[in-house]
């Protein structure tokens, strides 16, 4: 990859990066719009109302103001950005059309707040986005041409993948994103999980899943917030994140649309798997905007030991 001379790969900033991975103007122009929409979410967190909107999303979940907010911020950049014609927001009852069909405009669906109720204790939070190329939103995951999720932490993170590895940004006191981390792997199996969902209501093959996880010395780690858990197990190159399929919620509680495609992707990107206990979560076909699937994420054998419980307890449970 070329850098300036005298630019170490710690000083290249995002645009000059995307630059480098042979993808089209617009696509970078877009994932710099959302890059710089994060820089007002964030402060939307640090400086916003904690309360409640008095409104509901289409799922029926009582509304937070950052999350009003937060997603007012992004749509308002992405259809100011030119390139973008439809808008999917968890935020948001419908589609959003930003324009009408066109050459070289993408797709976008994103959770503009994901965790945000662990803000008024100060855990971390995030926002997560795919990309599609064209303005069809109901595509398999494994059609992404982008994808990317910030972290806002004790430090704010933004990670990314256009299909040529997983790349980490970090935003330094001049609110810009330079790189820190390039080309970040997974190992084949990892010894920490996080696990979502009560595990009383846990399906058999579940439980024995876990049941193996803690016999080999897997360290639980989880925090509530989809993003820091996921950041995790990718940064660390190692573990697993799951939410399963519970009794009485035979779907799980994660949209397929706002946050497992785009994980997905990332993380198969870095060498590990995602799957909804039977297929990769990228070959699941989104049905609606409220499309929900189980989930086992991480390191590759780690999920296919997931896969395989899940197999044997449907033929012998």
């Amino acid at each position: 990859m070329y850098r300036e001379p005298g630019k170490s790969r710690f000083q290249l900033d995002l645009r000059r990066h995307l630059r480098s991975q042979n993808i089209c103007n617009n696509l970078v122009h877009l994932i710099c719009e959302i890059a710089e929409a994060s820089k007002y979410v964030i402060h939307a967190v640090r400086t916003g109302d904690l309360g409640v909107a008095g409104t509901s999303n289409l799922y029926g979940e009582e509304q937070l103001a950052l999350d009003v907010l937060s997603d007012r911020i992004l749509r308002k950049r992405l259809t100011h950005s030119g390139v973008v014609c439809n808008i999917a927001s968890e935020e948001m009852d419908e589609i959003y059309q930003a324009q009408s069909d066109g050459p070289d405009l993408y797709s976008v669906a994103y959770d503009p707040l994901d965790g945000s109720s662990l803000v008024d204790v100060n855990l971390s939070i995030g926002t997560i986005v795919s990309i599609y190329k064209g303005c069809n939103l109901f595509q398999e995951g494994r059609n992404q041409v982008a994808a990317l999720y910030i972290l806002y932490g004790p430090r704010v993170s933004l990670v990314y993948s256009v299909g040529n590895g997983v790349h980490e940004f970090t935003m330094n006191s001049l609110n810009e994103y330079t790189l820190s981390r390039e080309n970040v792997t997974m190992a084949p199996c990892g010894d920490i999980y996080a696990p979502g969902g009560l595990r009383n209501k846990y399906t058999p093959g579940t439980e024995k899943f876990v049941t193996y996880l803690e016999e080999k010395g897997s360290k639980l780690r989880y925090s509530g917030g989809f993003v820091p858990d996921i950041n995790q197990v990718l940064m660390k190159g190692k573990g697993i994140f799951f939410y399963p399929a519970l009794k009485g919620s035979p779907k799980g509680k994660l949209r397929l649309l706002y946050e497992l495609n785009p994980m997905a992707f990332l993380i198969e990107q870095a060498g590990g798997a995602a799957s909804n206990g039977t297929i990769p979560i990228l070959d699941v076909k989104p049905e609606s905007l409220d499309h929900r699937e189980p989930i086992y994420i991480g390191c590759a054998e780690d999920v296919q030991k997931a896969v395989e419980f899940q197999a044997a307890c449907g033929q012998e449970c």
